[in-house]
């Protein structure tokens, strides 16, 4: 419908509303007020008839019958019991039966209150009456007037009214035809030099004098010059858009309404196995797993998917999917494989870490416990007191363990090397065991090969190194066993090793004896004195060195621990 036809429409609704509204007020002002004045003129003429009443009940009916024809109005006299004496609207003869007129609701109020009103139609003659009734000395005189009067004198106002209407009617609708169309002409040219700009055609704009289309023209102007400008910004959003959905290493893929995939970026190719060039599928073929089936074809019911966890090609993921407002869908899929061993090693370590804390502490509680409730000899309590410190100082190596392995682990520790003679610094080590070896009948034996007689190192992270090393040999190498340092040059750097002639490890435990808290054999007991953390330590400590640690190991021949460090 064209601008012109609503405004017209539109005002002649407007006037056609307005004038049954002015209609239906004024009929209702008008007649309320009519019937108002016929109640009181009806009031006024039921006290004369109570006044002109005689005595004589007999003549009751010929006086009502000449009153009712002098004013032209219905009169009746009711009693006090409601039966009616007198009637206007029948003969003077004796009146015939008639209802008892108690129940009505003008003449209820004028027993109760002096003076009743109501407006109803007559069940006896017919036709809708005004009723006004008050209380008199003879009982209640009710007085009557037709209606049909009322409704001549509003229907000749409204009709009246009505011609006024149809005639403003008419000049609205002409006057709003004509300024429609003179606004419509510069909106015409206006149109079309907005379909010049969008084919890239030079626009011409109209003058209408009217400000408001001037300021549409002028806005149009405006975004004619910026347009372009407008365009340019859009690439490179664009363009910058495409390079955040790359730089990405969650799994982006968008859909239009259709299911076909219009956007995937570079990690959602390499999870589902897609070359950069290679064409995907629609959707509902994307994936081949069951579970990613059923979460495609959720978001594409309009469904919103959170944290669907699920695995594709045996790596776990988790699929977030949404559907877009204009249609489609699009899904984010984290690959959570690298968090869930994280997640892994955060739950061994804290098992690990309550386990080892737990055997001390139990002790120290036991025997503190003990000491308390008992009051032992000498010799028993000096026992129990050593038991205390021993398991003490378990508890503080494990703790300095873990505060060494946080320290190195969070980059807070970095090595200060410095040339160190190999001899000196294994026998610095040795020391630290020598007692705890001749206790056990193994000797260390050292072979440095030329070339191999110094390292650059941290003395303090080399000391703690071959510790570690020294003690772990020892506990898992017989009485009367060997332990050989050896240091050779290896691949521009020295290679150190401890190697033992103890039990060994296992081939299938080997990957893991440098993770915090791993031990290939479970069946030993902790008490030994060790954390745990040893091998952990020292890989960490190698590695900062910018060196490498492995082991070569097989069960009943011993282990081979070798430390790389660079030149």
């Amino acid at each position: 419908m064209t601008f012109v036809r609503r405004l017209v429409l539109g005002s002649v609704l407007t006037l056609v509303l307005t004038v049954a509204i002015l209609l239906w007020v004024a009929e209702r002002s008008l007649r309320h007020d009519l019937e108002h004045e016929i109640a009181r003129t009806l009031e006024n003429e039921a006290r004369l008839v109570d006044q002109a009443l005689p005595a004589d009940s007999t003549s009751w009916q010929a006086t009502v019958h000449r009153l009712g024809r002098q004013v032209r109005h219905r009169i009746t006299l009711i009693d006090q019991q409601g039966r009616v004496r007198a009637d206007s609207d029948f003969p003077i003869e004796p009146l015939p039966p008639i209802e008892n007129h108690g129940e009505r609701s003008e003449v209820r109020a004028a027993l109760n209150g002096g003076r009743g009103v109501a407006r109803r139609r007559s069940e006896t003659v017919g036709q809708a009456f005004l009723y006004v009734a008050i209380r008199g000395g003879h009982g209640v005189i009710r007085v009557a007037a037709d209606l049909d009067q009322v409704d001549q004198v509003v229907r000749r106002a409204q009709s009246a009214v009505a011609r006024a209407a149809l005639l403003a009617l008419l000049i609205g609708s002409v006057l709003a035809l004509v300024v429609g169309r003179s606004i419509t002409q510069p909106l015409t040219t206006i149109s079309v030099a907005a379909r010049d700009i969008a084919a890239g055609a030079p626009p011409r704009f109209p003058r209408s004098g009217i400000p408001d289309i001037d300021a549409l023209v002028q806005a149009l102007r405006q975004m004619h010059r910026q347009l372009g400008d407008r365009f340019d910004d859009l690439r490179h959003a664009q363009a910058e858009t495409a390079a955040l959905l790359e730089s990405m290493v969650e799994a982006v893929i968008a859909t239009n309404g259709r299911g076909r995939v219009v956007t995937a970026n570079a990690a959602a190719r390499e999870l589902l196995g897609y070359a950069s060039t290679q064409e995907l599928p629609d959707l509902r073929e994307l994936f081949r797993v069951k579970a990613a089936r059923e979460v495609v074809e959720a978001v594409l019911q309009g469904r919103t998917v959170q944290s669907s966890e699920l695995e594709i090609d045996e790596r776990p993921v988790v699929i977030n999917a949404r559907p877009l407002p204009s249609g489609g869908a699009v899904l984010v899929i984290h690959d959570v494989t690298e968090l869930r061993r994280l997640e892994a090693v955060r739950r061994d370590f804290v098992a690990n870490v309550s386990h080892e804390l737990k055997t001390p502490l139990t002790s120290i509680s036991g025997y503190a416990e003990t000491l308390l409730a008992d009051s032992p000899d000498a010799e028993t309590t000096h026992r129990f007191l050593a038991t205390i410190v021993e398991n003490s100082r378990r508890m503080q190596r494990l703790v300095d363990d873990l505060l060494d392995l946080a320290r190195i682990e969070g980059g807070r520790w970095q090595p200060h090397q410095e040339l160190l003679d190999v001899r000196q610094s294994v026998g610095d080590a040795w020391n630290e065991v020598a007692d705890r070896a001749h206790s056990a009948g193994v000797e260390l034996e050292f072979q440095i090969e030329p070339g191999a007689e110094t390292l650059e190192a941290d003395s303090d992270a080399l000391h703690q190194v071959l510790t570690n090393l020294f003690e772990n040999s020892l506990r898992y190498t017989a009485r009367g066993g060997r332990i050989l340092c050896r240091s050779r040059p290896e691949e521009g750097g020295i290679s150190l090793s401890v190697i033992d002639n103890g039990s060994g490890i296992p081939l299938e435990h080997l990957p893991r004896i440098f993770e915090r808290f791993y031990r290939a054999d479970q069946s030993r007991s902790r008490a030994e004195g060790g954390t745990g953390l040893g091998l952990a330590i020292v890989k960490h400590l190698v590695e900062a060195h910018g060196g490498r640690v492995h082991a070569e190991s097989e069960r009943g021949t011993g282990t081979t621990v070798t430390c790389w460090f660079p030149a």
